[in-house]
């Protein structure tokens, strides 16, 4: 195998090779140059500055973002809207060259808050509302194979973009190789704050029952937010690595803009488009985990059967395929309900697939499907309205979405669950609940904390 420094000057050299067949000097418009990488990609390195993380285990996929070649924020009702234009625009005049015939291509990132509305407070450490977001040097790795996409707007000099690449190769190349750092012994975490605490968060559910009782909605998602503070600055390349050891089947999501990291290990596709083709997942319906195999089949067994989580399930998968059934020209019934099995955490899963009409992108599919009954509520409009007025924090990305966008505007978005807002020592959890006819206030507020338990366990090892 390579070492890193000989993998560094393999890549400097065919980037010398190959940056001449770049269209630069052109005033408008982006290039792309994609470089072979010797082997695929487990994990990427967390480096200073505004970076993103996308990497699922079992699917051997990853991949990562650095700096900021072009990025396009939006807010409002009209956000996804926004950046729709941004992105077509940017397409029109985005130009990919791969030399060694990866058949990887540049790609953007797409991601927003739950709810549209700018928040109610500032914080420069946070992400903004919406963003579409192309890096400047990107990772992409799939099974063996791997590559490196350097992308650049076209209006400057070559020498000028041959010196800034090879400092960014500089920075990056010597540390994918580098091994697995080992987990650290598990560290204690002080506790802080939960909003809402226990006595409210049952006033809250009870609110919620009495508005499904009056029929104003069906099912409303009510939230929680716990601060945790570290005895030591968490480690985000660790605690990437713990996320993808205990949750495998799980989307590991990592977003730094400024100076808190986004952080998320989430089982739940938004969607995903190849082309004309759509998958989608309906999410809702959750049970704990037992060590003993007899319990924990008894547990799946009731979870199967249980009239309530069959009834919240039912709502998700019906919202979806109807959300789909609009820009859809063939859409097959929902698959499942099956079980979905996590570490700490199993929950009922069904999919909706679907073939598209002409013309629809991630872009219209974001905004006919977010947010769907598994982080909102049903009817939508009206979940919004009473969780505006009554949950007692903003939820930010959390229940937002983020994913990949191919050069098509084809791509995958991941709802943003199982979420951490990180800062040096000091880490806020969200995790949420769906309230419906039969809910009850503690068992819900059980089912955030084995929820919670996902990330707090991985932050101990970070």
């Amino acid at each position: 195998m390579l070492q890193p420094l000989q993998v560094l000057e393999q890549v400097k050299a065919r980037l010398r090779e190959t940056i001449g067949t770049l269209p630069l000097g052109s005033e408008t418009g982006y290039a792309s140059l994609i470089l072979e990488l010797p082997h695929g990609l487990f994990a990427a390195p967390d480096i200073p500055g505004p970076r993103f993380h996308f990497a699922n285990n079992h699917r051997g996929e990853l991949r990562a973002g650095y700096g900021v070649a072009g990025e396009w924020q939006a807010e409002g009702a009209q956000r996804l809207e926004i950046l729709r234009g941004a992105a077509r625009a940017v397409i029109a005049d985005w130009q990919q060259s791969d030399p060694d015939e990866t058949g990887f291509t540049g790609f953007g990132m797409l991601g927003f808050a739950a709810s549209p509305q700018p928040a109610k407070t500032a914080d420069g450490g946070d992400l903004p509302n919406a963003m579409f977001w192309l890096p400047e040097l990107a990772l992409c790795s799939q099974g063996s194979q791997g590559a490196l996409i350097l992308t650049s707007r076209t209006a400057v000099e070559q020498d000028w973009l041959l010196k800034h690449w090879e400092t960014w190769l500089d920075r990056v190349v010597p540390l994918l190789d580098l091994p697995a750092l080992d987990p650290l012994t598990p560290a204690h975490m002080e506790p802080g704050d939960s909003a809402p605490g226990l006595e409210a968060w049952r006033e809250l559910v009870l609110s919620a029952l009495d508005e499904i009782d009056e029929e104003r909605f069906e099912k409303v998602v009510v939230c929680r937010r716990l601060r945790l503070r570290g005895h030591r600055r968490f480690d985000l390349t660790r605690l990437n690595a713990a996320l993808s050891y205990l949750f495998p089947s799980c989307e590991v999501v990592n977003i730094r803009r400024h100076a808190n990291s986004f952080v998320a290990a989430t089982p739940e596709r938004l969607f995903t488009q190849k082309r004309d083709r759509i998958e989608a997942d309906a999410i809702a319906g959750t049970a704990c985990r037992a060590e003993d195999s007899e319990v924990d089949a008894q547990i799946t067994a009731d979870l199967q059967i249980c009239e309530k989580n069959l009834r919240e399930h039912r709502v998700v998968a019906e919202a979806v395929s109807e959300a789909l059934s609009h820009c859809c020209r063939h859409l097959e019934p929902p698959d499942g309900p099956r079980i979905m099995q996590l570490n700490n955490a199993q929950h009922l899963w069904s999919l909706v697939r679907g073939e598209l009409k002409p013309g629809v992108d991630v872009f219209e599919l974001a905004e006919r499907l977010h947010p769907t009954p598994a982080t909102n509520g049903q009817p939508r409009r009206a979940a919004q309205t009473w969780l505006g007025e009554h949950e007692p924090f903003e939820r930010g990305w959390y229940t937002g979405a983020a994913g990949i966008v191919e050069p098509d505007l084809t791509g995958e978005l991941w709802v943003l669950l199982r979420c951490a807002r990180i800062q040096d020592r000091v880490a806020e959890l969200y995790a949420g609940a769906g309230i419906v006819a039969g809910s009850d206030p503690l068992s819900e507020w059980q089912e955030t904390e084995h929820k919670l338990a996902a990330m707090s366990t991985a932050l101990q090892f970070a």
